[in-house]
Parts: structure tokens; sequence; C-alpha cells
């Protein structure tokens, strides 16, 4: 399989990932593999922006739409499924697109899941504890302390991966990020990866837009009929965090809006965070299609075909 290549798209949450990789795809004539966290979920279609029945029918897409909020689910039994998938898309492919913004799914596609030490059960409940009774403040400063890289990139509102990075600092006396950072697995087909970029000023008001599409297209009513599964953590997300909120009185929907838009801005901007500390990353604009086709083709043994 070396002549094989997984072809990597990433970028922040709006940039135009979707339409991108469904250009490409067609031009090279091959499906997609989905690494979004969020997108595998069947019942929040709308507010994670999870690509159309329209569009996976001009590009098979793979890993979209696949579970349920109530499954169990996890980036190792993610790594184990995705990398079947592509097994089985390599018989008759050279090239596969893998895409999303889930920084941490990215990772383990490409380098195999972090050698971590297991759980010290007595160490997790004392920070569970300290969670229900102080909230996350006080454990996100120790983070800071303990391990102020890992600090900048974690989404801060997922309290789990927030505990996770205490506990192992805590065990090891190590910093999460040394751990996180061993040597990368060797794949058994080559690797190419792109961040799709724009000026910050352009992606904050696609995201402004995107926002007021979301919750004009029925996104409000995604969230209300999830109500009684709010705790799931499928559904600690952007969006839905907000409206939830919302419905409890805490905010108007316009507050809501707004928040949205605001934290959506803020998780974009940890997205590259993560992504510029690959340093094997090239950066394209969205509208660069025909610059990245013909770098792919510059750079595998795909053969020229009929676009």
């Amino acid at each position: 399989m070396n002549k094989k290549t997984l072809l990597v798209v990433v970028g922040p949450t709006a940039v135009g990932k979707t339409a991108f990789c469904i250009d490409l795809a067609k031009r090279l004539h091959t499906e997609i593999i989905s690494a979004d966290s969020r997108q595998f979920y069947k019942e929040i279609p709308i507010g994670t922006a999870a690509p159309t029945a329209e569009e996976m029918k001009m590009v098979p897409h793979h890993f979209v739409g696949n579970l349920s909020i109530v499954d169990y689910y996890n980036v190792s039994i993610y790594e184990q499924e995705a990398l079947k998938t592509i097994e089985q898309l390599f018989q008759p492919k050279d090239i596969v697109i893998a895409t999303g913004g889930s920084g941490l799914y990215i990772d383990t596609l490409c380098n195999g899941i972090d050698n971590l030490p297991d759980v010290d059960v007595d160490l997790r409940k004392h920070l569970q504890k300290q969670y229900e009774t102080e909230g996350l403040m006080p454990i996100l400063n120790q983070l800071q302390t303990l391990d102020p890289e890992y600090y900048q990139i974690v989404d801060k509102n997922n309290y789990k991966r927030v505990l996770r990075a205490v506990e192992v600092c805590l065990q090891t006396g190590k910093t999460y990020t040394e751990l996180r950072t061993q040597p990368a697995l060797q794949r058994k087909f080559r690797i190419l990866k792109i961040c799709l970029a724009l000026p910050r000023e352009i992606l904050n008001e696609r995201i402004n837009l995107r926002t007021e599409m979301m919750l004009k297209s029925g996104m409000i009513e995604e969230a209300e009929a999830l109500l009684p599964m709010r705790n799931l953590n499928a559904l600690n997300t952007v969006g839905y965090k907000e409206l939830f909120a919302c419905f409890d009185g805490k905010y108007t929907l316009d507050e809501a809006k707004e928040k949205i838009k605001t934290n959506t801005r803020r998780y974009a901007k940890r997205q590259m965070t993560w992504f510029k500390r690959d340093e094997k990353m090239l950066y394209f604009s969205p509208a660069q299609i025909e610059d990245v086709y013909n770098w792919v083709m510059q750079n595998t043994e795909l053969q020229q075909v009929e676009k």
C-alpha cells in the first residue's frame, strides 16, 4: 500500500471544508472520510453543519450520521474503524480524502493513539469531586500551571479533556503535551496534509452568516427535541449549550445567537492553534482548488484523469 495516499484536509469551522472536499473528491474520483467528532451523530446535522443528503449523493462520505448521540464512542474506536474503511477504499482507489476540524481525531488517524498511562481511580475521583464542587475554573488554572502548552489548545469547554490532562500531569510528573507527542506510528500509506485558511475578518463573517443560516434552518427545533438528553457529551457543543441556556431563561434568543457566534469564533481560533503545531501542514485558501489539485497530482503517482 506504499503507493496509496491519504489526503488530509483540515481547517477551522465555517472555512468551507465540505464544499472544497466534494469538489476535490470529484476531480480525484475518490471518497471522503469524516474526522469531525460531532458530525458522527445523526440527531444534530444542522448544528454541526454536516454534509447534506444531496452533498453525500455527489460524493460518498463515511462517518457522517453513522451514530446516535446515546452511543458510546471514542477516538480509539474511531481509529480502528476509520483505518479499516480506508484500507477497503484503497483496494480500488489510490487516494482517499480525510477531512474535519477535530484535531484530536485527525492526529489519531495519522499518528495513532497517544501512549498515555492507565487511569488512577482515586485521583480521577478526587478531580471529579473537585469539578462538581468548585467548577472547572480551578482545574483549568491548575492545567495552565502544569502544562501551559496544552492549556493554549485544549477545548476549555470540554471538562473531560481538561480533567484528563491534569490527571496525567499529576499522575506522571510529566506534561500532557510531552506524553502526547511520542514518536508517531508509521502508517502503511502516504499522508499529505493541507489546511484551508482565511483572513480572520473573513472567517468571522462566515461564522456569523452560517450561525444565522443554521438558526433559520431548524437548529432551534433540533435543540428543543434534544433538551431531555442535554447532559450527553455529544451535546456539550457550541450552539446547543447556548440554546439550552436560552430555553432555561438565562438568555434571550438574540443573546444566545450572539454567544454562539462569539464561542464559535473562539473555537475556530483554537482549531488553528492546534493545526499550526504540525510542521508538515501546507496552507491554502478554499478558493485555490486548482492549485491543490495540481499539487496533489505532482506529489502522488496518480494519473491525470478527466475532471
